[in-house]
C-alpha cells in the first residue's frame, strides 16, 4: 500500500473539495489511502458535521492539537501560525509512519497552506498543491509575481487605477479594477504573495478545474511558471448528506414551482449585504416578476472577530421593505441557510444570481444553471469576468463589485434597476448564455467519466505519484 497525506483549509469549502478528491483517488487505485490532517485553525462546525455524514472509506481523518503559539486568527498572521502548525504536522505523519505498513509517497496541501512544502523536503517526499480556484486565476497570481519579481510593478499600486493589463491566462485584457481587494492591500498582498512563492516549490498543482471549461488558460501554464498542473476538475461534493434533513422545508416548496422559473439568490459564506442593499434586492426582485428563493444572512457579530461566521435573521422581514413578505407571497420565498446543491439540482431553478465564488460556478455548470454575477470579496471579480467576457456562461449584474474597502469610503449600493436588469437577462429563455451554459453543463460531465479529461489526468496523476514511490 502507498499512504498520501492531505492537508486541507478546515473551512467547508475547501475542506469537501480535497475529501472529494481524496475518494476519487482511493476509488481509482486500490493500493492507495489517504490520510487527512485537520488542523484547529479557525474549526468550522460544518467540517465536523461533514466528516459524520461520510461512509465508510479508505480516507482516515486525524485531528491536530492547537499549537501554544497561536496567534489570533487573522490572515496578517497566517503565515506565523501555520508555522506553529508545523511541528505537529511533522509529528503527526511521523506517527503515521510508524504504525503504517504502508510507504509514504507525498503530501497533497491547500493552496493557502503551502509553507507545509517544507515539511515534504523535510521527509523527504514531494508535495503537491490543491487549488480550489480557476487555472485563469493561478495564472493571474503567477503573473503579478513575475510582475513584482521582474518588472517591479507591485499590484497594491494599482488600488485606485483603471489599467488594463495582458495576462497570459485571459483571452482579453484584464482591468485592474477587478483585481482581488486582497491582492491591493499591503499586508494581505505579502501574505498572499507569499503563499504563492512556496506554491512553486511543488511537485505538481492539482486544479479543480476541467480542459473544456479552461483550454486556454491551461495552456498558458506549460510555459514552466508554475510547477506541472493537472486539470482534475470539476471536484465537487454533490451528495451532502450532512443537509438533508435541514432542506425538506425548501424543497417541497421548489416541488411546487414551474420548471425553470426560480430565481435563486446565494452569496456564499461570506456574502451578506448592509439594509440598503437588502431592500434594492427586494425591489428588483418584486419589479422583475419572477418567482425567487432568496438566502439571506445577517453580517456576522463584529465581536467575534474577523473569521465569524454569518448567522440567518430571527425574523427577516425587519430588513425587507414594508409589505415585502406580504406582497410576494405565493412566488418568493426567504431563506436563511441554503443547501446550495440541491438547489441548483433542483429542475425548479432558472438562473443563479451569485458571488462567483469558484465552487459555486462549478456547481452551477455542473446543473446547467446560467448565472447573474454580482462578485463580493477573493477573485470573484475575476471569476465573473471569465464568465461573462470569455465564456458567455454568464450575465452581468455588475463585474467590478466588491464589498471589501481599502482604505476609508462607503461600500457600493447596487440600485434595483441594475440588479433587475440582470435577473431578466439571465431568465432569458433564449439567451445565449443559458444555451452555452447547457452545452458546458454536458461537457463538464463528460470530463469526469472513464476516459474524459479529467478522468485520464487524475489517472496521470496516481501514475507519476505512485511512480515517485521509493
Amino acid at each position: 500500500m502507498a499512504e498520501l497525506v492531505f492537508i486541507p483549509m478546515p473551512r467547508m469549502g475547501h475542506f469537501a473539495s480535497m475529501v472529494e478528491l481524496a475518494q476519487l483517488l482511493v476509488d481509482l487505485h486500490s493500493e492507495l489511502s489517504i490520510t487527512v490532517l485537520i488542523l484547529k485553525l479557525n474549526p468550522d462546525a460544518q467540517v465536523t458535521a461533514y466528516i459524520h455524514s461520510l461512509t465508510a472509506t479508505r480516507i482516515k481523518f486525524i485531528q491536530l492539537p492547537q499549537p501554544e503559539t497561536q496567534k489570533d486568527i487573522s490572515f496578517s498572521n497566517h503565515i506565523s501560525n501555520l508555522q506553529a502548525h508545523a511541528p505537529l504536522v511533522k509529528d503527526a505523519t511521523n506517527n503515521i509512519l510508524h504504525y503504517s505498513s504502508s510507504r509514504f509517497i507525498g503530501f497533497v496541501i491547500d493552496l493557502f497552506l503551502t509553507p507545509f512544502i517544507d515539511v515534504g523536503n523535510q521527509l523527504g517526499v514531494p508535495s503537491y498543491v490543491f487549488y480550489a480556484s480557476s487555472a485563469a486565476f493561478l495564472g493571474f497570481q503567477s503573473h503579478a509575481l513575475a510582475l513584482q519579481d521582474e518588472q517591479n510593478v507591485n499590484i497594491v499600486e494599482l488600488k485606485d487605477s483603471d489599467t488594463e493589463f495582458t495576462i497570459p491566462s485571459y483571452l482579453n485584457p484584464v482591468s485592474s479594477k477587478l483585481f482581488p481587494t486582497i491582492l491591493l492591500n499591503p499586508e494581505s498582498n505579502s501574505t498572499a504573495t507569499t503563499l504563492v512563492r512556496w506554491l512553486r516549490k511543488a511537485k505538481g498543482i492539482m486544479i479543480s478545474t476541467f480542459w473544456e471549461l479552461e483550454s486556454h488558460a491551461i495552456s498558458s501554464l506549460f510555459n514552466g511558471s508554475v510547477p506541472p498542473v493537472y486539470p482534475v476538475g470539476p471536484i465537487l461534493d454533490l451528495e451532502r448528506k450532512s443537509e438533508v434533513h435541514q432542506s425538506s422545508d425548501i424543497m417541497k416548496w421548489l416541488d411546487e414551482q414551474p420548471p425553470s422559473s426560480v430565481v435563486f439568490l446565494c452569496f456564499g459564506s461570506g456574502g451578506n449585504f448592509n439594509e440598503d442593499q437588502v431592500k434594492e434586492i427586494a425591489s428588483a426582485l418584486e419589479q422583475s416578476g419572477h418567482r425567487f428563493l432568496w438566502s439571506l444572512r445577517q453580517p456576522p457579530d463584529p465581536f467575534k472577530g474577523p473569521m465569524a461566521s454569518q448567522t440567518d435573521y430571527d425574523d427577516a422581514s425587519e430588513i425587507l421593505p414594508e409589505g415585502f413578505l406580504d406582497r410576494t407571497h405565493g412566488i418568493g420565498k426567504i431563506i436563511g441557510w441554503a443547501p446550495q446543491v440541491a438547489i441548483l439540482g433542483h429542475p425548479a431553478i432558472g438562473g443563479f444570481v451569485s458571488h462567483c465564488g469558484w465552487n459555486s460556478i462549478l456547481e452551477s455548470i455542473w446543473f446547467g444553471v446560467p448565472i447573474a454575477t454580482w462578485p463580493l470579496y477573493a477573485e470573484q471579480q475575476l471569476n465573473a469576468f471569465k464568465l461573462v467576457m470569455e465564456l458567455g456562461i454568464a450575465v452581468e449584474i455588475k463585474m467590478d463589485y466588491r464589498i471589501e474597502v481599502i482604505g476609508s469610503g462607503e461600500v457600493e449600493i447596487l440600485r434595483a434597476e441594475t440588479i433587475e436588469k440582470g435577473i431578466r437577462c439571465m431568465m432569458d429563455k433564449g439567451s445565449d448564455a443559458r444555451k452555452r451554459v447547457k452545452e458546458m453543463n454536458e461537457k463538464s460531465r463528460r470530463a469526469l467519466m472513464d476516459g474524459g479529461s479529467s478522468h485520464s489526468t487524475i489517472r496521470d496523476f496516481i501514475n507519476d505519484v505512485m511512480g515517485s514511490m521509493p
